[in-house]
């Protein structure tokens, strides 16, 4: 089993970060670039691995009163993540994504899973700013 995890910190409260990261309908806007969710009937989803070309039945739940968003394959038992969003005092917001790898070929490898994290991250802050009409923060 492999497991992965990154952190950015976000200038936005808690409540905006969540809320963009779990909009299920623009989660293609943040999340790597080679995964695609096609969301049925939550929590069911359908993720396309462009690297492996396959669909794969998952399950995605969203938890806003504990601002957790935690996804996973379902019958294959590939993987599983979660993103946390947390508030760090009165500022700004901690963003913590995790995934686990249990299928090995399912793992891409660390650099590749760091790459996708960061950029994930960095794309989920910018979609917060652009939607929080505060660039600076």
């Amino acid at each position: 089993m492999a497991e992965y995890e990154r952190s950015r910190t976000m200038h936005a409260r808690p409540e905006q970060v969540f809320d963009q990261a779990a909009d299920v309908g623009q989660l293609d806007t943040w999340i790597p670039e080679a995964v695609h969710v096609e969301a049925a009937d939550l929590p069911a989803v359908t993720v396309h691995e462009d690297r492996s070309g396959q669909d794969m039945p998952a399950l995605l739940r969203s938890e806003r009163d504990q601002m957790r968003l935690e996804w996973g394959t379902r019958e294959q038992g590939a993987y599983a993540g979660w993103l946390q969003v947390s508030g760090i005092d009165s500022g700004p917001s901690e963003v913590i994504v995790h995934l686990s790898f249990f299928d090995e070929t399912h793992d891409p490898g660390e650099q590749a899973v760091g790459e996708a994290l960061d950029g994930s991250l960095r794309r989920l802050e910018e979609r917060v700013r652009s939607r929080s009409g505060d660039a600076a923060g």
